[in-house]
């Protein structure tokens, strides 16, 4: 009896694919079970099944967790591209059936996302109403490997960094500044260095963001230690916090605007080159995208 290459393939059940990619994210079982409405039990019973199709572990048991092995960490490539080719098909027989939706995986950075971005994705999502959008921050080394690996189907983050082969488009220019109370010694300095504000307290955001990991990681470069008072959650509390005399802040000046503390800080200008921030748009092949991808990106371009 001949071997029949195809029932190799059918064994890849999808709902096992998305618990897997779940579950990697999520870096627990019960976690990536819920994400995707399976109950635990469900869920180790189908990992189980996928373990046993591909022939090896996929994730290491450990006390803070699921862990990838090596082949998981391989194989997560393949689902992520999998499901990338699922919503392109998806996207194209939609002019075919009426009802059918689009979703997009946007990742972006602190910048982008607390400035720019949610007024131009509230204005697409209104006009698109048959599309969705998964929005998450990361810093933008994550976010070019996530493209790339086709994890996020678009990426939007800052110009210093590399993007390979990822088709880059121009989205918005930021700049950085510090932000200090009325009154603060450095609040009557028309511009300064960043180096200067490294002796004050800080305000910073939560340390899983962007912003705090791109904070921390310059005074790193510039030998200084970061004197955190507190993490905020927003960086509407972060404006509200220095405001208050608790320290002082670098945010985005696009931020400032909205946030209803403004008029009780000071925003001062960087001299260093960094601080002026070029947000670009990242995608794998917008020609191969689906149609609602594409005017994701047309949409977003407008603003240039």
């Amino acid at each position: 009896m001949g071997y029949d290459s195809t029932a190799a393939y059918m064994r890849y059940d999808l709902t096992d694919l998305k618990l897997f990619r779940a579950i990697a994210e999520t870096e627990s079982l019960s976690a990536g079970a819920a994400q995707i409405y399976l109950s635990p039990g469900s869920a180790s019973y189908r990992l189980k099944n996928l373990e046993r199709t591909v022939g090896t572990a996929l994730f290491l048991r450990t006390p803070k967790g699921m862990e990838l092995t090596p082949a998981g960490t391989n194989l997560l490539k393949h689902v992520a591209r999998v499901f990338a080719d699922l919503e392109c098909m998806h996207g194209e027989m939609s002019s075919f059936a009426k009802g059918m939706r689009g979703s997009i995986r946007l990742f972006a950075n602190s910048s982008s996302l607390n400035g720019f971005l949610p007024r131009d994705l509230a204005a697409f999502l209104v006009a698109n109403d048959q599309v969705n959008i998964e929005l998450e921050e990361h810093n933008s080394d994550d976010i070019v490997l996530a493209v790339s690996d086709g994890i996020a189907n678009i990426g939007i983050m800052a110009s210093e960094i590399e993007s390979g082969n990822l088709q880059v488009f121009p989205y918005a220019e930021d700049d950085l500044v510090v932000v200090v109370p009325e009154g603060h010694p450095l609040a009557g300095r028309s511009a300064i260095r960043f180096d200067e504000a490294l002796g004050c307290d800080f305000v910073c955001m939560h340390r899983t963001t962007s912003n705090f990991q791109f904070l921390s990681a310059t005074a790193a470069r510039l030998g200084k230690h970061l004197r955190v008072r507190i993490h905020a959650q927003n960086f509407a509390t972060v404006l509200q916090l220095v405001a208050s005399d608790v320290g002082v802040a670098l945010v985005p000046r696009s931020v400032i605007g909205n946030a209803a503390s403004e008029r009780s800080c000071i925003a001062i200008p960087l001299i260093d080159e960094w601080a002026h921030r070029k947000l670009k748009i990242v995608v794998r092949d917008i020609g191969s995208s689906p149609g609602f991808l594409k005017s994701l990106v047309d949409h977003l371009l407008q603003r240039v």
